[in-house]
Order: C-alpha cells, then structure tokens, then sequence
C-alpha cells in the first residue's frame, strides 16, 4: 500500500488541539514544551484553551497547526510516507515529516512566516474569497480581465471551488462578476490578508532569507509541493518552491491528482480537522481517505 501523508493549512485550528496528545504521550509532551521555548511564549496553552480570537491570529494560528500535524506525525508509531504533501502551510509540516527539515528548523521558518506575513497584511489591506461552482479556468479569466486592481487565482482546492486571492476593492469587483457569470457562491473569507498573491512579497523576501540561512537534509520520501505539483526529493529544487509559495498560487487539486498518478492507494491527514480528506474526495472519488 503506497501511503500519502497530507497535512493542512491555516483554517483548520480549533481550541483544544492537541490538548490529548500533550496529556497522553510523553514525547509529545517534550516537544510541546520545546516548542514553548522556542517561540518564547506558552503556545500550547492557547493551543489547548485559548479563545477562536486568540487562535485565529496567523502568529498563533500557523505555529499551532504546523505543531499539532508534526508532533502527531512524530509520536504515531507506524508512521512510513512513501509521499507527503501540505495545503500552504501544510507543505513545511510536509518537510518535517520526511526529514527535509528538523523539527526546530521547521518550527523557527514557520514562526518568521506567520510574522512576515501578519506584516505584509498591515502593509497591504487585502483579502480573500471562495469562489463556489464555476470552471477555473472562467475564475482565471475574471481575474485577468480586473483592471487596476490585484486579483488572482490562489487556492485551487477541487474542481469547482477556487479561492482568489488580492486587494479588498479586487475581490469585491471579482465577486460580483464572478456571480454574474454564474457562480453558486462567491464568498469572502474571514482571513488578514491575500495569501499566495504578489502582496505578498515583502513577506516572500523575508522568508527567502530565513530559508537561505537554514539546514535542508535530503528527504526520505518525495514531497508534491504547491507550485510545482509534481514530486520532488531535490534539496534546492524544495528550496526554491518554498520560497515562491507565497506569492504563488496553492495547486492542491493538481498535485493530488499527481499522487495517485505516482501509486497513492490511501491519503492520510495528519493534524487538526479533515478539510483535506474532503478535497481528496472530491479530486478523485474512489480515493481512500483516513486521520492520522
């Protein structure tokens, strides 16, 4: 059996993740109370009792989610990817549960992106829509046909559903057209910024220099990341998608549908939630899916 291990992005948190794990399994507990130490504040105690506010900030929320998905993944005992792949965030988890990057590293690079980006959105006012119900390639179209605004596709999460990406007025225009063209639903998200849009780049360039300054190993199994799509086991090739994720967009149906091209017979989620479980579904029907 060819197991792909998926790890989700930002959305998924909820109060109490990981409350179990820390209070059941003492490496875990270890590696919660290293990962205190590193961010320099209790972030499992948001973790396991903190407020959906305090949650939902992308400092909290982005360490917390990559720390529950990898501290999982490092206590389950048959844990054995033949391939992994991440939802945005995800994709560092991704790198730690092959070995790409160590669990300190991964932890550090996620904290500097959560900051970059939390900045980036102070710098840009911007946000984010689901767009439900139409092709991608009338959503690509849309986009492309905004004049003086930024507007772009930024998650392709299944066939059918698409979140753009860009600046408050960009995703007002692009939601009314998007309805006009036939969209069920065009929906803004409760999100701070334009994720996986050229708003971005002040953020891209901090983190381009973080992922320069950090160890990368060779992994032990290939990941699918989100610009490429395809798998990749190259140690700068990981590299340089990373650092142009931020400003690209999230190809989760493309680098599914490549999984299973590659042998996936089961899609295993590992952390909070089963968002991703539900895309797999919907990319390709007779996937088997499965929680960590």
């Amino acid at each position: 059996m060819t197991k792909a291990y998926i790890f989700p992005g930002q959305g998924a948190q909820f109060s109490g993740m990981g409350k179990e794990l820390y209070e059941t399994n003492e490496d875990a507990k270890i590696l919660f109370e290293r990962a205190n130490e590193i961010l320099g504040f209790r972030i499992s105690d948001i973790m396991f009792s903190g407020s959906d506010e305090e949650l939902k900030q992308t400092k909290v929320t982005q360490p917390a989610i990559f720390l529950h998905s990898v501290i999982l993944a490092k206590t389950t005992a048959d844990f054995q990817p033949d391939m992994v792949a991440g939802h945005s965030l995800g994709e560092f988890s991704a790198l730690v549960a092959n070995r790409t990057l160590s669990f300190e590293d991964g932890l550090k690079l996620v904290y500097q992106r959560a900051l970059a980006m939390q900045e980036a959105c102070e710098i840009n006012p911007s946000g984010m829509a689901a767009i439900l119900g139409l092709e991608d390639e009338k959503v690509e179209e849309i986009c492309a046909s905004i004049q003086n605004e930024t507007v772009v596709p930024a998650n392709y999460n299944c066939p059918g559903q698409l979140v753009i990406s860009g600046s408050n007025e960009g995703i007002q225009i692009a939601c009314e057209k998007m309805k006009e063209a036939g969209a069920k639903r065009a929906l803004p998200l409760p999100v701070g910024g334009a994720f996986h849009s050229p708003l971005m780049e002040p953020a891209r360039e901090k983190l381009e220099k973080a992922i320069k300054e950090t160890t990368f190993n060779n992994p032990i199994c290939p990941v699918y990341q989100n610009v490429s799509t395809t798998a990749v086991s190259d140690v700068e090739e990981i590299k340089k998608n990373l650092i142009a994720q931020l400003t690209a967009p999230v190809k989760w149906t493309q680098s599914v549908q490549n999984m299973v091209k590659d042998g996936a017979s089961i899609f295993l989620e590992c952390g909070p939630g089963k968002v991703l479980q539900g895309l797999v579904k919907k990319i390709h029907k007779e996937a088997e899916t499965a929680s960590v």
